[in-house]
């Protein structure tokens, strides 16, 4: 049996590398977005809230980044029941709301980005631009 497993994660200058990617998404569709970039672990790298960005979606953005990197999947497709009873139970940790994607490389989970403020499709829109400028694998 093993001892320990290898581990890959996202440097602080790909975290900050996929937030300006994500910015210059958001502004591409005129559409200000909380962005935040988590490890594997679901610890927070890096995070924004654009100018007009609605304040809330700050929560949200990163529940669905601790999500995406806790299912290690996209959120969104979770039944409401249940994503509605994982929010209550980790305290907002987690959602079921669209935005948050994992960032992977040569499929080994790396970390995840969540996006809020916009529409679903918008937060997903800009969320698969930073992992695009960043070369994570394609969602």
């Amino acid at each position: 049996m093993a001892a320990y497993k290898e581990a890959i994660s996202i440097t602080h200058e790909g975290a900050l590398s996929a937030v300006a990617a994500g910015v210059a998404e958001a502004i591409s569709i005129g559409v200000p977005q909380c962005i935040f970039i988590v490890d594997a672990s679901g610890e927070t790298l890096a995070s924004l809230r654009m100018d007009g960005a609605k304040y809330l979606s700050m929560h949200t953005a990163r529940a669905k980044a601790r999500t995406a990197a806790s299912i290690n999947n996209a959120t969104g497709s979770m039944a409401f029941e249940f994503g509605t009873s994982a929010g209550i139970a980790s305290q907002g940790g987690v959602t079921p709301l669209p935005g948050g994607l994992p960032i992977r490389f040569g499929g080994r989970l790396a970390g995840a980005i969540g996006v809020g403020s916009g529409s679903g499709e918008q937060d997903f829109q800009v969320a698969r631009a930073a992992l695009l400028a960043i070369g994570a694998d394609n969602i």
